[in-house]
């Protein structure tokens, strides 16, 4: 760990004298609703420039979807990884070879061959205190199919540096502000809100020193609770834009029992899907049962939200809403509703000409770029490891 940070200090002591190399990476991200996976084509030189350049979704087929989730559901202990091993291998080979088509096809439509590949796999299980976290996902067997090179395997340095292993965007959250900060003047401080199947918060007190200036929290369950719900009651994915939750009608007797009963007691550990669990809404409809759990996230989130402020003895206007819960009317209206006492500004992160869509998988697309160059990616502030650690492991297999 003293290795790390020697070099950290080295490379920033160095970083205005030389001259920056400007990389093509191609970075994917599967997400919670594991639906498909998000592919960005970006140019970074791993420090403070970052130029979006083509994203697409590929979806992912029925059979692969069903068995992600199948693992998933299957797997609530660590010891399970051990005795699920066969199922888990077979399962990744498929979910690898998808990969490496899409991303094949990705590079012929875009008639360019990225220089590296951020690959951050589909999380099946995420144990802190154990220092385990897996997402599946070859990385040997993806650089030899696409003939690229690959990094992957981002967050057990970070685990074994004594942090959370996650969130892990929050360095990539911070480039972002700046851009916005300089072309758009919204003032520091910065929350920026990941609304993903867990929601991560990052904020950004300035734009000087990274270590210093940023601060980075899993608060709550994002759209976890109500895509397990919609999947287990419904032929569907997913809430689209909350419109279930907005033709039902929240259970209060249900919702405020829930909330006696569920405190998170602190925000400095990273969450996990299997944190929560939508038992109590199990009597109701569909829509009751969207509407519930959409105010209980809402709470949830305005909770951690309140945390950060009384943590960091500040009081963050500005926020700006990422992920594919914002598209969630209704949970977006619901946070409103829980923070009317504080004031706050919300903004779709769109409306500074970045795709909410899509800024997962650039950010590992902007982390890839940095192992390359031996810089860190998380921090005590964000992470809470004890040095700033580097992230991910470089695979030429070609």
């Amino acid at each position: 760990h003293e290795l790390i940070v020697l070099q950290y200090t080295i490379i920033s002591k160095k970083k205005l004298n030389m001259k920056k190399n400007i990389f093509s990476v191609l970075g994917l991200m599967s997400g919670t609703s594991m639906d498909g996976v998000d592919i960005s084509l970006i140019k970074t030189d791993g420090y403070d420039y970052f130029e979006q350049i083509s994203n697409k979704f590929y979806e992912f087929s029925d059979e692969l979807y069903k068995d992600l989730i199948f693992l998933r559901e299957s797997i609530s202990e660590l010891k399970d990884l051990d005795n699920k091993f066969s199922i888990i291998d077979e399962i990744e080979k498929k979910f690898t070879l998808f990969n490496a088509q899409v991303i094949n096809e990705f590079i012929k439509q875009e008639q360019t061959r990225p220089e590296i590949i951020g690959f951050h796999g589909q999380t099946i299980y995420h144990n802190s205190k154990a220092k385990i976290s897996k997402q599946l996902g070859n990385g040997e067997l993806l650089s030899q199919l696409t003939n690229c090179t690959v990094v992957n395997n981002f967050r057990k340095q970070d685990l074994d540096n004594y942090g959370q292993g996650a969130p892990l965007t929050p360095i990539f959250h911070y480039l972002i502000s700046n851009q916005i900060n300089k072309k758009n003047k919204l003032t520091y401080p910065i929350n920026i809100i990941n609304i993903g199947g867990i929601t991560n918060v990052t904020t950004i007190l300035d734009n000087k020193d990274i270590d210093k200036q940023i601060f980075a929290y899993d608060i709550g369950p994002g759209n976890c609770l109500i895509d397990e719900w919609v999947r287990k009651k419904s032929n569907k994915k997913f809430d689209e834009n909350g419109s279930l939750a907005l033709s039902g009608k929240a259970n209060q007797l249900i919702l405020n029992q829930s909330i006696d009963n569920f405190q998170i007691s602190s925000i400095e550990e990273s969450m996990d899907i299997n944190d929560f669990d939508i038992s109590f809404v199990k009597g109701l409809n569909l829509e009751d049962g969207c509407a519930t759990l959409n105010e209980f996230t809402a709470y949830l989130i305005s909770e951690g939200l309140k945390k950060i402020n009384q943590i960091n003895n500040i009081v963050v206007k500005n926020f700006i809403i990422c992920g594919g819960g914002r598209k969630n009317k209704k949970l977006v209206e619901n946070i409103y509703k829980y923070m009317s006492d504080e004031k706050l500004i919300i903004k779709d992160i769109d409306v500074y000409q970045f795709d909410g869509d899509f800024i997962e998988s650039q950010a590992f697309g902007y982390l890839a770029a940095r192992r390359i160059l031996g810089l860190p990616i998380t921090f005590p502030t964000t992470t809470r490891c004890k040095n700033p650690s580097l992230g991910g492991q470089i695979i030429k297999n070609y």
